[in-house]
């Protein structure tokens, strides 16, 4: 199983704070320290599945969450979901343009992978 949290683009600031802005997203982000299902998050967050797919959805596009998916022999794949942040920057530059900025641990990347592998 392998994760890629390379950094990227950031997405819109509006994207962001449209997905932080929503109850059920912050929800989910506090229970991603470790990789879970799209199952296991609804579970635990009392969403019809359809719904925490869609909140899923939401996060991911705002570069919040990162999937990865476990291939299994004979069996159907699994997706995890995790955050891949540890905190977010927003900054007024000197053209008065809000900027963000996602932060990520240096080690973050090579934790996820450990932790997705220990699975």
């Amino acid at each position: 199983m392998s994760l890629d949290c390379s950094t990227g683009e950031t997405p819109p600031l509006a994207a962001i704070i449209d997905a932080l802005d929503d109850p059920d997203c912050r929800a989910i982000i506090a229970l991603l320290e470790t990789p879970q299902t799209a199952r296991e998050i609804a579970n635990e967050t009392d969403l019809p599945l359809s719904t925490a797919y869609r909140k899923l959805d939401r996060l991911r596009d705002a570069a919040l969450i990162a999937e990865t998916t476990e291939h299994h022999r004979g069996r159907h794949d699994s997706t995890h979901y995790v955050a891949t942040f540890d905190r977010i920057d927003i900054e007024l530059d000197d053209d008065r343009e809000f900027s963000v900025d996602l932060g990520r641990a240096a080690t973050q990347s090579l934790e996820l992978r450990e932790r997705l592998r220990q699975q």
